[in-house]
């Protein structure tokens, strides 16, 4: 089983690590041509609307609901009625995503005010009116992504990682392409990027249909109605909460950022990209392939596989999450300089990014323990305790929001969402252990301490013979990158080195 998991998301950590890096490509390429502006700001209000509820349908509530409804119809029933629910259940999520596609386009200012206030009582209305312009634009791709991330779920449910964790790649290419060459032709250059979101939409989805085809798993339209239908919607409507509380939180962010000075949301945007890298490779590959895992083991009744793959997740968390959190912290404004500081994004917004991204960085660590955690109780069918558990660190977000914003500015938002991720992942635990599903076993809390102890060692490494924030800023692209590529290579090397030292082999995995 370990060698099965670890092999699993092991290819959606490739798969994801490579989708990663073009995204910071893609970042560098809006970075440089067009800055962390007002019309920055409008663009990712415009693309996080649609991003956001992409993260709740696809990585969030409806694969989380999805996947065991799945793997218990596969496990329980032939394969006629496997697709006979699939069938169902795609045509009602269709119907759905083309109605809620149609009203969005339709009213997208109102909803730019909704989620972007700030931009309408700004004095000039010319960031108001290109968010709504955008978003008309960049909404259908909820649509797209959310077929696909239907798709990916199937795929994932028949053991298909790799798929579903290399199609983001495709966005990525298609904002690339769309921010260098379509920009040149636009009388509003920074619409290309609008552009880029839809066209990246179709062609995800495109890319998803044979491989459906090779497993005979692809969706038809049908009429009538399922009894998975019901039971998809008590899971998946609670589930909005429960599982994506952290994508709310940064949505609340964004929504508070847009009445701080210009700039605020690109700052915050930047910054959280760099958080989702890690926390994809980590705390995403592994929720995804627990929660499929898990809800195979659940509807086997295998409770000890169940325990030992929770286990085994948290373990690999533990180990790859500390030093990528205290790496993001030591390393932020290198980090921001190197990848994004160029042309029209200056000095001083990666100074400001980075004060956000130290925020975030430093709760990195529960961010991967909520994406682990949550699915446990989702695989066993128990929505409400994610769901209670979610709206308490929703409202805590928002008081702390108010409480570190007015004096940190966007760094009080960044804080406040990790602390908000810290009380989500502390009650998510609290609950487990009470209901004793799961508790840290012996050997897990002596690995803490080896990698506390490791993850020491590398930080002393860190702050001796990192270079000061005034070489980064008077280099050139060449030197930043060979430079913090060291400084990452030799604390990996140091930090697993120590780890072995200290007496964690992959055996003891």
């Amino acid at each position: 089983m370990d060698r099965s998991f670890l092999k699993s998301s092991s290819i959606v950590t490739m798969m994801t690590f490579l989708s990663r890096i073009l995204g910071l490509a893609r970042d560098y390429f809006v970075a440089r041509y067009f800055g962390a502006n007002d019309l920055t700001d409008a663009f990712l209000v415009a693309f996080r609307i649609p991003n956001f509820l992409r993260r709740l349908f696809g990585e969030g509530a409806f694969s989380q609901a999805f996947v065991p409804i799945l793997a218990n119809a596969k496990a329980n029933h032939n394969e006629a009625e496997v697709q006979d629910m699939i069938n169902h259940i795609g045509t009602k999520f269709l119907k759905i995503l083309i109605i809620l596609t149609v009203i969005t386009v339709l009213i997208a200012p109102a909803i730019i005010f909704i989620f972007a206030w700030g931009f309408y009582f700004d004095a000039d209305p010319t960031k108001f009116n290109l968010a709504s312009d955008m978003l008309r634009i960049t909404f259908p791709y909820l649509l797209l992504i959310s077929l696909t991330a239907f798709s990916g779920s199937i795929l994932n449910t028949y053991d298909k990682f790799a798929v579903p964790a290399f199609t983001p790649v495709l966005l990525n290419i298609s904002m690339i392409l769309c921010a260098v060459y379509l920009s040149k032709h636009l009388d509003t250059p920074i619409m290309a990027l609008a552009w880029g979101v839809l066209i990246g939409g179709i062609v995800q989805l495109l890319f998803q249909i044979p491989f459906l085809l090779k497993i005979k798993k692809m969706p038809r339209l049908v009429h009538g109605d399922h009894k998975a239908i019901k039971t998809l919607k008590k899971r998946m409507l609670p589930a909005l909460f429960g599982v994506s509380v952290s994508q709310i939180n940064l949505l609340i962010d964004t929504m508070i950022a847009t009445v701080l000075v210009s700039g605020s949301v690109s700052w915050l945007y930047y910054s959280d990209r760099l958080l989702e890298l890690p926390l994809a490779l980590i705390g995403i590959a592994l929720a995804t392939v627990a929660l499929a895992k898990l809800s195979g083991h659940f509807a086997n009744k295998d409770e000890d596989k169940f325990t030992h793959t929770v286990d085994y997740a948290l373990k690999i968390g533990l180990i790859l999450g500390a030093p990528a959190c205290l790496g993001l912290v030591l390393l932020a404004e290198p980090l921001i300089v190197t990848l994004f500081q160029y042309e029209e994004f200056s000095a001083f917004a990666a100074h400001q990014s980075s004060l956000s991204l130290m925020a975030y960085g430093a709760g990195l660590m529960a961010f991967i323990m909520v994406k682990i955690l949550a699915p446990v109780f989702l695989s066993r069918g128990d929505i409400k305790t994610p769901v209670k558990v979610g709206v308490i660190a929703m409202i805590a977000n928002v008081f702390l929001n108010l409480i570190f914003a007015y004096y940190y500015a966007h760094m009080g938002l960044a804080v406040a969402t990790s602390l908000s991720a810290v009380i989500n992942a502390s009650l998510l635990y609290y609950y487990l252990k009470q209901r004793n599903i799961f508790t840290f076993s012996q050997n897990f809390l002596k690995m803490f301490f080896k990698v506390l102890l490791a993850t020491l060692i590398m930080v002393i490494f860190i702050l001796n013979f990192n270079q000061d924030i005034n070489y980064y800023l008077n280099a050139d692209a060449w030197h930043r990158i060979l430079t913090i590529a060291s400084i990452i290579s030799a604390s990996a090397i140091i930090y697993f080195t120590s780890l072995r030292l200290l007496g964690i082999k992959a055996k003891h995995l």
